[in-house]
């Protein structure tokens, strides 16, 4: 088969378009286009100039080989900061395969360049449809790895469900997001997780930065490239006051926005009643809202009694992992019409005459429509992932069927090492200061 040959077909359906094994002879992987990879090279280029954290980690695993003849399989979305990422355990000596952790998240480009220019095996392509999501897990799977990588625990979960056989030989993983920990620590309550996980969603250095600063902005980001809607004014109700949520109503309401929370957790709530927002139910924030976004990693948050109370032309996305977050089952059943308006808008009008509008098909718009988080805050994530594989690495015969935190010496040198990037110095303690922290009988 021919290179051109190979490449993504246009004009297909879904269903069509994803059916060879390779994209050419000679490498490994399945994606959209490997002519794309000069485009995709000078984005990682870009991303790694705003990445110094892992460009630090990336020299000392160069010299180490922390992962020499490790095996490991990574479900991330596939980005140019999840890029250099890859090219840090590559260099530290690991053999590691790349698949999406969601359909609409992978930037081709940059899948196309990992393939040819770093020599990285990628499963992946943008708009592949959920069976071919589930066939690239498994090709990522046929590696047969050491270590596991998950942003959603769809890799961990599949290998539970369907390959089992693999369990054996897998010494541990790690997981990215708060969704996934959720999942992960349901397993473990049910002691139905086979072996450990790293939780890298739960480091400060990642949840306090990522899911705030890195979700603020970059959920902004994707619904203004979506509907370039005016945010200034707008009524905006944020379900999830968690990291994620809080992050994306200070800067929402930085643009000028009105903001409403909707919460169940009563800590929550009266958190962001004090931050200055109006908390109420979903059902009465339907009926004022004029953009609905998601951050919650629960089902159905926005369901059809909602879309029906809300107002001609509403918008509404998510920025939580899964787009099960909105009811999209339940809304196509009490609409008469659906079309295509824009890109990443789909227009359904109710049989009550109202039109409403979702986003990127429910999925993470700032992946589905923007770029996801800016490099310099993935910076942190990733070397707290790149940090965690070579603790799982070092320390795997230690591990229990748990799920754990990453330990806070890494936490808090990756927090050294970003400051250092940044020019930032600190104070240090006096041998005084040491001494009075330290004793009960140094009073007023």
């Amino acid at each position: 088969m021919t290179q051109t040959s190979q490449k993504r077909a246009t004009g297909l359906s879904t269903g069509e378009r994803f059916t060879r094994s390779n994209v050419v002879s000679g490498y490994e992987g399945d994606i959209a286009d490997i002519d794309l990879a000069p485009q995709g090279k000078t984005r990682i280029e870009w991303a790694d100039r705003s990445m110094p954290a892992l460009q630090l980690i990336r020299e000392r695993f160069r010299k180490i080989k922390p992962f020499k003849g490790v095996r490991m399989a990574a479900c991330l979305h596939v980005t140019s900061e999840t890029a250099n990422l890859m090219r840090t355990l590559k260099d530290g000596g690991a053999k590691v395969a790349l698949c999406a952790s969601n359909p609409l998240s992978t930037q081709d480009d940059v899948a196309a360049s990992l393939v040819k220019d770093y020599g990285i095996a990628v499963y992946a392509i943008n708009g592949e449809n959920n069976k071919v999501y589930y066939q690239h897990i498994n090709q990522a799977l046929d590696f047969k790895p050491q270590v596991t990588m998950d942003d959603g625990a769809d890799l961990v979960s599949t290998i539970h469900s369907e390959r089992a056989e693999l369990i054996d030989t897998i010494w541990a993983g790690t997981e990215e997001t708060t969704t996934g920990v959720i999942r992960l620590k349901a397993m473990e309550k049910d002691n139905a997780l086979k072996f450990a996980i790293i939780a890298v969603n739960d480091s400060k250095t990642k949840h306090f930065f990522d899911n705030r600063y890195g979700t603020g902005q970059s959920t902004i980001d994707g619904i203004v490239r979506a509907t370039n809607h005016l945010l200034a004014g707008s009524t905006v109700v944020v379900a999830g006051y968690g990291w994620c949520g809080r992050g994306f109503a200070t800067r929402v309401a930085g643009m000028g926005s009105h903001v409403i929370v909707t919460e169940v957790d009563p800590v929550k709530g009266i958190e962001a009643v004090m931050d200055g927002y109006r908390v109420m139910p979903m059902a009465q924030a339907a009926k004022v809202g004029d953009l609905f976004v998601t951050l919650t990693g629960d089902i159905h948050v926005i369901r059809p009694e909602h879309f029906n109370a809300m107002k001609d032309g509403a918008i509404v996305c998510n920025s939580g992992h899964f787009n099960v977050e909105l009811d999209l089952d339940g809304l196509a059943k009490i609409s008469s019409r659906k079309r295509k308006v824009r890109p990443f808008v789909e227009e359904y009008t109710l049989k009550n005459g109202r039109k409403i509008h979702i986003l990127g098909e429910g999925r993470l718009i700032n992946l589905a429509s923007a770029e996801g988080h800016p490099a310099m805050v993935m910076d942190m994530s990733f070397a707290n992932q790149a940090l965690a594989a070579e603790y799982v690495v070092n320390n795997h015969k230690k591990l229990k069927n748990k799920v754990y935190m990453i330990p806070e010496k890494i936490d808090n040198e990756i927090a050294r090492i970003k400051l250092k990037s940044m020019g930032v110095k600190l104070d240090k303690l006096t041998a005084e200061q040491v001494k009075y922290l330290a004793s009960w009988e140094i009073g007023t």
